[in-house]
């Protein structure tokens, strides 16, 4: 049962330490979280307040909100939501001012925690972020805000420690924490089994991820390309993890609009690792599940779409060819990413059936993959852990 959400009230503020976090999506929830573990057997009796999803409840988090309260993707989404998500924002720094936690620690989610720190790092209160903005790949004007806002940075990538470095912005390479939770060689019969699915089925897992906006936008090509696959081979096997409830009523509500209630696509709820465990390939929308894909070391191919007006915005304010990040890693195209309005079905079907077949590409795959999951094995909770010490000077 997920833990109920607490107000501020609940805590005890006459103990110590005191550390606030905010995360405004699963993957920050997951790296925060962990975080928070690893300070917990060296801080005893630390007190975490902020926002933060169930991993960081589990870990002891007194939620202000629940985290799905600015879980928004987009701009022009934000744009809509902004007076609403200024007064969360402005309610907790209220708090925090009046609180002086020993630090405060930005889990992603730069649009709303970066001006969080800014303000708090004015008044005092130290700032760590979680994860550097990817400003190597868009706004890059935001370093500047950047220099302001934090006081020490923990980047999850080799090659932005040297970026940050060089803005003269304090950071740790601490690692990615999915390469710590994922093995290196993942159990394909164990998840299959997990999930009721014969050993030697032929699977695809789709993933259209778990903000609203992505399922908008990606379920009905997603799954127009399930009934292409499902008519060149009867055979597949396809599943789809869900991130919630929510979620998976929203994909069927999406899916039976469209009128494809008859394709034949399993929705199971969460267990998205073993969902992509027991994949043979995936076909994922852009964000944190395509590293967990390549880094279960598995073909893919890689959509992404927003809202048009948006897009008229954001495909001018890019600097790298690449948007999937295993493509961003090898510094290449290693799996194919289909962007707007190349993502129909046929062509998200065809790139698919290309990873289901090609033996030496699958090969290659595994290969890359393999050496990307071991350049990014780290203590991440121990190393993360490490520089929030050093910043409280504990």
């Amino acid at each position: 049962m997920r833990p109920a959400v607490a107000s501020s009230a609940d805590l005890d503020v006459g103990a110590a330490p005191a550390l606030a976090l905010v995360a405004g999506e699963v993957s920050g929830d997951l790296l925060a979280a962990r975080l928070m573990a690893g300070l917990a057997p060296r801080l005893p009796g630390v007190r975490y307040s902020g926002i933060g999803g169930p991993r960081m409840l589990e870990q002891g988090l007194v939620s202000d909100v629940p985290m799905d309260t600015l879980t928004v993707r987009g701009l022009l989404p934000v744009l809509l939501r902004y007076r609403e998500l200024k007064g969360i924002q402005d309610r907790l720094r209220d708090r925090l001012l009046a609180e002086r936690p020993a630090a405060f620690i930005g889990a992603d989610y730069p649009g709303f925690n970066l001006g969080l720190e800014q303000q708090l790092r004015a008044a005092g209160i130290p700032t760590v972020h979680f994860v550097g903005p990817q400003i190597w790949a868009w706004r890059r004007a935001r370093i500047k805000k950047i220099q302001r806002a934090v006081s020490h940075m923990l980047v999850i990538f080799p090659f932005e420690e040297a970026i940050y470095r060089e803005a003269g912005v304090p950071v740790t390479y601490i690692g990615h924490p999915l390469a710590e939770t994922i093995p290196l060689q993942p159990d394909v019969a164990g998840a299959r089994r997990a999930l009721g699915i014969p050993v030697d089925a032929t699977v695809v897992t789709v993933m259209p991820g778990s903000r609203m906006a992505e399922i908008k936008y990606l379920a009905e090509p997603f799954v127009r390309a399930v009934r292409l696959l499902a008519a060149r081979d009867a055979s597949l096997r396809f599943i789809a993890p869900m991130a919630g409830e929510r979620q998976k009523a929203y994909f069927r509500q999406v899916v039976a609009q469209a009128g494809l209630q008859d394709v034949p696509l399993t929705l199971v709820d969460g267990a998205s690792h073993d969902c992509i465990a027991a994949a043979d390939a995936v076909l994922a929308a852009s964000g944190t599940a395509t590293l967990e894909v390549a880094l279960f070391k598995k073909p893919m191919a890689i959509a992404y779409k927003v809202l048009p007006a948006e897009w008229m915005i954001i495909r001018h304010m890019g600097y790298l060819p690449w948007i999937g990040l295993p493509n961003i890693l090898a510094r290449e195209f290693l799996v194919p990413e289909f962007l707007q309005h190349a993502a129909t079905p046929e062509a998200l079907a065809d790139a698919l059936w290309f990873q289901l077949t090609e033996e030496n590409n699958r090969a290659r795959l595994r290969e890359r993959f393999t050496e990307m999951h071991h350049g990014l094995l780290r203590d991440s909770a121990r190393a993360s852990a490490d520089a929030v010490l050093r910043v409280i000077g504990r």
